[in-house]
């Protein structure tokens, strides 16, 4: 078997090292870096650095490579649609692949009812955009989120996500009318109380919320991952996602579902929030919607989404089609049903091995989490307190760099290391990165706790 990863120079190589320096210099420190290494080219997973180095990619762009770097299919239709139209402005003009992307997504969203779709260019833009369309529509200032949100780096989408010491120090002051509610953490639980217990404590606590935090009545929507990502790929308990569904329903909220990370077949359905049986009432797209290309959409209930004025909604480069055309090929592979079930069996397999990783180090490896092939396991010093230990994070990822594998962080203490893979990984290149993720847990464990 030929080995995807091969390590010709130290790592970082002498031309990593010279394009970061340069980076450091023209850029500044808040656009940081999770790895020292410079790429040059890739494809499927794997990455080839510009020392020639070969590396297996589990990072997957923070979720945009569901189907590996530079796809072939994807390839071919920027390359073509790049001789015939760059970019128009569909402020300006209609042209045939947004219209056809927009048509695909109102297809192929949960539910039965009439959908129309807005495309935008980040996840950050579709929640924005997201929320305009739904204090339109209701005439309703208030927002819910919840803790451990990640909804983007806008100022509206800042005072929406949790997490503030990485994202949000310094920034404000944030977007008003925003509220927080507690998310069913079933890691960080009471000792004494059961995973069911804990969920339904969280139940009653979205009616004491809409009492306590914010009145229902003033609420235009409620925001959720129905897997937090930045948060630490926890799963929304079904049981939640079905009352929270219930409650917007009786008080006239709308339910929307941010999947830019946890979408387009990640999590074995296309949709992560298909497993709770939820419909919500918008949806929003990204990250591997266009297979890299920078690509978001916001699809929901048609009288939803007509409720913005015209002109009060768009973009300059919304809808390119370069990037609508990388998202009609994307979703024509992971729709395929042989396509989810690969996902699904590749979940299985890599949630078995993080298992066997946790019960080799059961006092390092805290918990194993997720749904699908969104996965992370979760580093703490003690399993009892549930210490978090950024530091052995941080050292995993340096040394699975250092053996060939691209991992990186997540989590509200970042003390997580998530799993991102292409959904289509070979299998030889599966077993290839577990062994290298395998080695390198030990050799750190051992390092930071001797026996």
């Amino acid at each position: 078997m030929t080995r995807a990863i091969h390590l010709q120079t130290e790592i970082p190589g002498p031309r990593s090292r010279e394009i970061v320096a340069r980076r450091d210099a023209a850029m500044p420190s808040g656009a940081a870096r999770l790895t020292p290494i410079a790429v040059a080219s890739a494809h499927g997973a794997v990455v080839t650095d510009v020392d020639g180095n070969r590396y297996l990619d589990f990072a997957g762009g923070i979720g945009t490579l569901a189907l590996g770097h530079t796809p072939t299919a994807v390839v071919e239709a920027v390359q073509q649609q790049a001789g015939q139209l760059l970019h128009m402005c569909a402020i300006v003009a209609s042209y045939e692949p947004m219209v056809a992307l927009a048509e695909r997504l109102n297809a192929i969203v949960p539910g039965d009812l009439p959908r129309r779709t807005v495309l935008m260019n980040s996840g950050a833009e579709a929640v924005e955009t997201a929320v305009h369309i739904c204090r339109s529509f209701t005439r309703r200032q208030g927002i819910v989120v919840f803790d451990g949100a990640y909804h983007g780096r806008t100022n509206l989408t800042l005072a929406m996500t949790s997490k503030f010491a990485l994202f949000k120090k310094g920034y404000g002051p944030f977007a008003p009318e925003v509220y927080r509610f507690p998310f069913p953490n079933t890691y960080r639980r009471p000792a004494e109380l059961t995973e069911e217990a804990w969920v339904d404590w969280h139940i009653e606590q979205l009616d004491h919320g809409f009492t306590a935090i914010v009145d229902p009545g003033h609420v235009a929507a409620v925001f959720i991952e129905p897997v937090l990502g930045e948060g630490g790929f926890h799963p929304a308990p079904a049981r939640w996602l079905r009352r929270l569904r219930e409650l917007c329903d009786q008080h006239g909220m709308l339910l929307v579902v941010d999947e830019v990370q946890c979408g387009m077949g990640r999590t074995g359905k296309l949709w992560a929030i298909e497993h709770a049986g939820v419909v919500p009432d918008l949806l929003l797209t990204a990250k591997s919607l266009a297979a890299g290309m920078p690509l978001s959409a916001v699809v929901g209930r048609a009288e939803v989404m007509q409720a913005p004025h015209p002109g009060g909604l768009g973009g300059t480069y919304a809808g390119n089609p370069l990037a609508c055309v990388a998202a009609l090929q994307a979703i024509a592979q992971i729709s395929e049903p042989a396509f989810l079930q690969r996902s699904a069996r590749l979940g299985e397999r890599l949630r078995g091995r993080l298992l066997a990783i946790q019960a080799r180090h059961p006092s390092f490896v805290g918990d194993v989490r997720g749904l699908g092939s969104m996965l992370a396991i979760e580093l703490v010093r003690d399993p009892v307190r549930k210490e978090p230990w950024v530091e052995a994070t941080q050292a995993v990822n340096a040394e699975t760099l250092q053996r060939g594998l691209i991992t990186i962080r997540a989590g509200l203490h970042s003390n997580c290391v998530r799993f991102l893979p292409p959904l289509d990984l070979p299998d030889e290149q599966f077993a290839e990165a577990m062994t290298v993720l395998d080695h390198s847990i030990d050799a750190v464990a051992a390092r930071l706790r001797p026996a």
